[in-house]
């Protein structure tokens, strides 16, 4: 039997841009009629604006791509072969694969079962002579808590390097994520909080020296002239993706906001078979995805399905238990929450211009789903 047509997806960029269409396109034709395409007006523009929406002094350096900004921020900070950088198996294969294109090694801890955070009091078990970094995940747009992390890290000397891919627009204790560690590191693909019509990312630093030499790894490790002064790789935000993002930024709060309501919606109407990871009373989450934890994914699933409702699951396997990382030798069992949440998490449709129809549409579904399977 044939599906029907997904008419409540998990994102569709279109009904964003059907809005902004006119604004995209003069911003395009004006990067165009420029004579400049990489690392122009428009590029320096966004990342001024950036650092205005933080709300913390820095300095942020556009590259291509979120997984490019973590790697380019290790590589920044001296990380590299023999080095070992602390983060969690569930977490986008890009945190991991990030790590390893510095050439250092990834070492996991277990992630808060409420939260499905990165549990910071496993951090210092994990720490070796080798240990150079530790990579808190934001996931989903909430936020990994940030002083206790920060207090280990002074004690042992580590650097810090935060991945928001999902929380732009989060905030801990009222200030971004993104501004506590040595770097804060941002994609802006697509289904971002704030997406360009492409891939980019960019790296947030408050030290000046820092920003100086993750601008020279981003362009084979240049200065002002064609000499490299530092290993280095390409990795630029080029000038059609940041007018693009330019065009967004603006609205970049009225999109949180959307979100955060679809959230509170959920949060008000879905039975108890599914239950949100807990958000900290200091946390200001963004919901770049709204996660729901349940034992019943499956019996959940097929409804939606049938129902042409988009779903997603992130993250179904954790890193450790992946054939490509099997060279560091973990085993099942080593990381069981994270294990655990692998088999419960399930993600709903959640972006600025989903309908509050559409969102009662999906509660309406996984009640139902409850509802008869209690009969």
């Amino acid at each position: 039997m044939s599906q029907p047509e997904l008419n409540v997806p998990m994102f569709d960029y279109r009904q964003g841009y059907a809005a902004i269409r006119d604004e995209v396109a003069s911003a395009v034709q004006a990067v165009l009629d420029s004579g400049q395409l990489i690392l122009g007006p428009q590029v320096r523009a966004f990342e001024d604006r950036f650092v205005e929406f933080l709300g913390v002094p820095g300095y942020a350096v556009g590259v291509g791509n979120g997984t490019d900004a973590i790697a380019i921020a290790l590589r920044a900070l001296g990380v590299g072969p023999g080095d070992e950088v602390i983060t969690v198996p569930n977490t986008a294969i890009p945190t991991v694969s990030a790590i390893r294109m510095a050439g250092a090694l990834p070492v996991f801890v277990d992630a808060d079962e409420s939260t499905c955070l990165m549990d910071t009091a496993a951090i210092e078990k994990a720490i070796t002579s080798r240990t150079r970094a530790i990579i808190p995940v934001h996931l989903y747009g909430n936020a990994v808590p940030m002083e206790p992390l920060l207090e280990i890290a002074a004690r042992h000397s580590l650097k810090v390097v935060e991945d928001c891919a999902q929380s732009t627009g989060t905030t801990y204790r009222n200030q971004a994520t993104g501004t506590f560690g040595d770097v804060g590191c941002f994609s802006f693909y697509p289904t971002k909080n704030l997406g360009a019509y492409g891939d980019g990312g960019l790296c947030y630093t408050r030290d000046r020296a820092l920003a100086d030499a993750i601008r020279q790894v981003r362009i084979y490790g240049c200065g002002k002239t064609y000499y490299s002064e530092r290993e280095g790789i390409n990795s630029r935000l080029d000038e059609m993706q940041a007018a693009i993002l330019n065009v967004k930024l603006r609205r970049l709060p009225a999109y949180v906001d959307a979100r955060r309501r679809i959230a509170a919606y959920y949060r008000a109407n879905l039975h108890s078979i599914v239950c949100p990871p807990a958000v900290p009373d200091d946390v200001n989450h963004s919901y770049h995805l709204f996660v729901v934890k349940t034992h019943e994914r499956d019996r959940i699933i097929e409804p939606l399905r049938e129902d042409g409702i988009g779903f997603g699951i992130h993250y179904g396997t954790p890193i450790h238990l992946m054939t490509g990382y099997r060279f560091l030798g973990c085993q099942p069992g080593d990381f069981p929450v994270c294990e655990r949440l692998a088999n419960q998490v399930l993600s709903l449709p959640c972006f600025p211009e989903l309908t509050e129809n559409a969102v009662e549409r999906v509660c309406r579904v996984i009640n139902q789903s409850h509802s008869q399977a209690s009969n």
